[in-house]
């Protein structure tokens, strides 16, 4: 049998004090009017070290924990987009560590088809995970409508009142303009995709804002780019006017990680040199991009934290049955991981 789990060992590891983890472990955490993510917190913290097991050992049934075991679906657009292989192990590892079991899959392209599916889904999984474009109004309103464990992650809804995890799009255009200010880039052209245009509006949004509220460039010109199909090669048509005089820009931006790569052949295949010609940043990862001869710098969202945050309000929302008082809006800071591609060398 392994070392017994305490309160002043859970309250240690959270920087909290023992009466507080006290207070939330014997359910009295709402009548002193602790937080209720402070109270996620210490349950998630005391179930991640074994506090529970030992509870159960003893025959002690108190424990404010949804002791029955579930599933917690994550539903996505498609499995094409980098950013769900990149999350799905966090998000595993977080369910796994409050005892919930993970899966994701994707949405049937025949709407009338997955609407009908809704009412399966809600028996086999405790709560669901909805994935930027796979959050549209019906799916949500169905959900919603019968108080179903929900969180949206990468989307909002500002009509409805839901809890949703996002990566915070102005925090991230902000940060990226301001570096490359700080390396003296005062031309931009910010590059989106053909096939993302509702979900880049935003961001696009967010740097058109940042880079007027700056002040510091002298130009930004916008450019749609179309990601090409396999054996393909990028349409350099559609930016070569502003990679030449009178609008020369000394940076690239893009919005999606998919388009980096054939851009950066496409810059190759014209001699255009990667950061010497032309600065190249990405605001999103990408699996490789620190594989290529000159290193990607982009916007890099918190994995981990994210996936920690959706863990703890879906667990809360199944242990209170969906009916939760309150619905938390989380906007999380990316990261920026600066290389060589912007001019920095910096590692």
């Amino acid at each position: 049998m392994g070392k017994k789990v305490k309160n002043k060992d859970i309250a240690a590891r959270l920087g909290l004090s023992g009466t507080l983890v006290s207070l939330v472990l014997n359910n009295k955490a709402d009548q002193h009017g602790i937080k209720k993510e402070t109270q996620e917190r210490v349950i998630a913290a005391a179930r991640q070290m074994g506090y529970f097991n030992a509870a159960s050992e003893k025959g002690e049934t108190s424990a404010p924990v949804e002791e029955r075991p579930g599933i917690i679906g994550m539903v996505v657009p498609s499995m094409n987009d980098p950013f769900i292989y990149e999350i799905t192990p966090y998000l595993q590892k977080a369910f796994a560590s409050i005892g919930l079991g993970f899966s994701v899959f994707t949405r049937d392209p025949d709407d009338l088809r997955f609407n009908r599916l809704i009412t399966s889904l809600k028996k086999f999984f405790s709560g669901m995970i909805l994935l930027g474009s796979a959050a549209d109004d019906s799916v949500v309103r169905a959900l919603n409508r019968d108080s179903y464990p929900l969180v949206l992650l990468e989307k909002c809804i500002k009509r409805m009142r839901l809890n949703t995890v996002c990566t915070d799009r102005i925090a991230g255009a902000t940060i990226m303009t301001d570096h490359l200010i700080s390396l003296g880039l005062r031309n931009l052209v910010i590059i989106s995709g053909e096939d993302t245009a509702s979900y880049d509006k935003e961001m696009l949004e967010e740097l058109k804002a940042a880079t007027k509220k700056s002040k510091g460039f002298d130009s930004v010109h916008f450019a749609v780019g179309k990601l090409p199909k396999a054996g393909e090669k990028f349409d350099f048509a559609q930016i070569e006017n502003f990679l030449r005089p009178p609008h020369r820009s000394d940076a690239i931006i893009v919005i999606n990680s998919p388009l980096v790569f054939p851009l950066y052949l496409a810059l190759q295949e014209k001699n255009i040199r990667i950061p010497q010609d032309v600065a190249l940043v990405s605001m999103e990862d990408g699996i490789g991009f620190d594989l290529l001869t000159t290193p990607v710098t982009r916007l890099r969202k918190p994995l981990s934290a994210m996936s920690l945050k959706v863990a703890n309000i879906i667990w809360s929302e199944v242990k209170n049955q969906g009916k939760s008082k309150y619905k938390r809006q989380v906007n999380m800071t990316p990261e920026l991981v600066i290389r060589s591609s912007c001019g920095s060398y910096l590692k």
